[in-house]
């Protein structure tokens, strides 16, 4: 019996493969050589889906699905760069968790909208696994106690933690007040904002003068009620009080000048008699 032929074996190149000969002979040419670029730009053609799959891997967690590919493309020309077969490893164990690096420092770096110490974000992170598990199983939000015992900290370094953790997202105060209603032109959150009261400055003028307000007679603090309060000139004082406007500014000044010596180094300014008329 005439034996049957033998299959020749299939010798496709796998893209493991591929990349590997590429990789060498890349290794081999100097960096600014024109065929390096054009075996670089083939390796990372040939890994471009592996590495757009461990982007998705991280998908779902805040950040746009595109900007996690580019990060992990980052991560993979780093990875061609930087890759020397000499030593023996495949590429892909090379370049799996330089990728995975490149897109965990774009989170720590890049989405936080205020800088926190590396150790809250990396705590955020098991928090928020932490809280997930135990909602799943006891169908509620843990409380602080329990949240910090099943982290192993005290409660004032998981409140730390949750602190943190809202400054991760931070929103715009252009964006609208989904509480008065869905429309674009309805008030915006800084609208809510607190404003800073004027009469706060006055305070302090006020409980400092008030010992020494009440050293002085009725006449004295009616002339001071009529000309800084009721903004009557010397003149409609002195006909008020049946007196003449040379009177009244010599009262005037000298109640003046004895709250001034009251008040001593308090620091508080009075003001001047101003005009006469």
């Amino acid at each position: 019996m005439i034996p049957h032929p033998r299959r020749p074996a299939d010798h496709t190149p796998t893209i493991e493969s591929s990349a590997e000969d590429l990789l060498t002979r890349l290794h081999d040419l100097n960096q600014d050589d024109p065929r390096a670029h054009d075996l670089r730009e083939r390796v990372v053609i040939l890994y471009q889906p592996l590495v757009n799959r461990i982007a998705r891997d991280y998908s779902g967690k805040g950040e746009p699905l595109e900007d996690l590919k580019q990060t992990a493309m980052v991560g993979l020309v780093k990875a061609v760069r930087g890759f020397d077969p000499g030593r023996g490893k495949p590429f892909i164990a090379y370049m799996r968790p330089t990728v995975t690096g490149e897109i965990k420092r774009h989170f720590r770096d890049r989405t936080w909208a205020v800088r926190v110490p590396r150790q809250h974000q990396e705590n955020r992170i098991r928090m928020r696994r932490i809280i997930g598990e135990f909602q799943q199983h006891q169908a509620r939000t843990p409380s602080l106690a329990e949240l910090a015992e099943r982290m192993g900290m005290s409660e004032r370094e998981t409140g730390d933690v949750v602190q943190a953790s809202e400054a991760y997202r931070c929103l715009s105060l252009d964006m609208p007040d989904s509480t008065e209603g869905d429309d674009d032109t309805g008030p915006q959150l800084q609208d809510h904002l607190g404003r800073v009261d004027k009469g706060f400055e006055h305070v302090i003028q006020r409980e400092t003068l008030k010992p020494a307000l009440d050293d002085l007679n009725e006449r004295e603090r009616t002339i001071l009620h009529l000309r800084f309060f009721g903004d009557h000139t010397q003149a409609e004082i002195a006909d008020r009080l049946g007196c003449s406007q040379m009177h009244i500014s010599r009262l005037l000044k000298g109640t003046l000048e004895h709250l001034r010596e009251k008040v001593g180094e308090s620091g508080t300014a009075l003001p001047a008699p101003g005009p006469q008329n």
